[in-house]
């Protein structure tokens, strides 16, 4: 494998990660700022306020997403092995 290649391995991960993370870590953002939004409004500054809303978000949106979660991991996977098998064939 040469540096090209390594580069090219590397850009994928990091675009395959971004992509998957994205909208789960999106949504939490949002739920995060809104909570405080609302705190900030009603002065209550309770803890568990803004965390149990955050973690209900994040399983509800990994659950509904996770097929296609996996569909893109799956995908990543099989280019990597195909990029072995080449690598292999040479």
């Amino acid at each position: 494998m040469n540096l090209e290649e390594a580069s090219h391995l590397l850009r994928m991960t990091i675009f395959t990660s971004f992509i998957v993370a994205s909208p789960v870590l999106g949504l939490a953002l949002v739920v995060g700022l809104a909570v405080s939004i609302v705190q900030s409004a009603t002065q209550i500054n309770e803890q568990t306020l803004t965390l149990v809303p955050k973690i209900a978000i994040v399983f509800g949106v990994f659950a509904l997403l996770f097929p296609w979660i996996m569909g893109t991991i799956l995908d990543f996977g099989h280019e990597i092995l195909n990029m072995v098998a080449q690598d292999v064939g040479r």
